[in-house]
């Protein structure tokens, strides 16, 4: 049972794996479609613009194999821009379409005075409903973040966790087969290494 990293060019793939390896999974780094199509798994992580990242996916013929592999039911998890990649539109400089999975937009925070963008550092989890990947958490689990967008789903009934900064934004969404978070659990040591061992122990 294969647990492939999509590469396209826009996160430290390298340490995605790594977290995987620790957490007992044989994790591949690919950016061949024909390996992503023969994957049990997928792990889509991602750092820096949604407009780049969505043309790269497109360009890379990585577009489909993602959503061919979800819609069979596959395991599937999303890290920070693998997240917002899945609404319909980012307005991160620009009006930008994504892979259009859930209805959503991926909006920046709001100018709060004190309020700093981006959104840096630990920040706590509040559990919206019971998801595999948040199982044998402790309470109040503190994850990592790094991000000035954050998405916005059509449907509340998307949201797994949400996190204050200062109001709520969704940090975490599950439906099915897909999870994915804001946060970076390969950055978030055992909190984040329980989620994605949680991931890996899917059948």
């Amino acid at each position: 049972m294969s647990v492939i990293i999509v590469d396209y060019g826009m996160a430290n793939l390298r340490s995605v794996q790594k977290a995987l390896e620790k957490v007992g999974a044989a994790a591949e780094i690919s950016g061949d479609p024909n390996r992503l199509a023969d994957a049990h798994k997928l792990v889509l992580p991602g750092v820096g613009a949604f407009r780049d990242a969505i043309a790269r996916l497109r360009e890379a013929s990585l577009a489909e194999p993602i959503l061919a592999h979800i819609c069979a039911g596959r395991p599937f998890f999303g890290i920070c821009l693998g997240l917002q990649l899945l609404f319909t539109t980012s307005y991160e400089d620009g009006v930008y379409e994504g892979l259009n999975l859930f209805p959503g937009e991926v909006i920046r925070f709001a100018d709060v005075p004190g309020l700093k963008v981006p959104h840096i550092g630990w920040n706590q989890l509040k559990i919206k409903r019971p998801a595999p990947h948040l199982a044998d958490l402790p309470p109040d689990p503190a994850v990592y973040f790094v991000h000035s967008y954050y998405v916005v789903p059509k449907d509340p009934a998307l949201v797994a966790t949400e996190t204050d900064y200062p109001t709520p934004f969704a940090s975490s969404i599950w439906q099915h087969n897909v999870f994915a978070t804001q946060f970076h659990p390969e950055k978030s040591q055992r909190v984040g290494l329980q989620m994605l061992k949680n991931f890996v122990e899917l059948s």
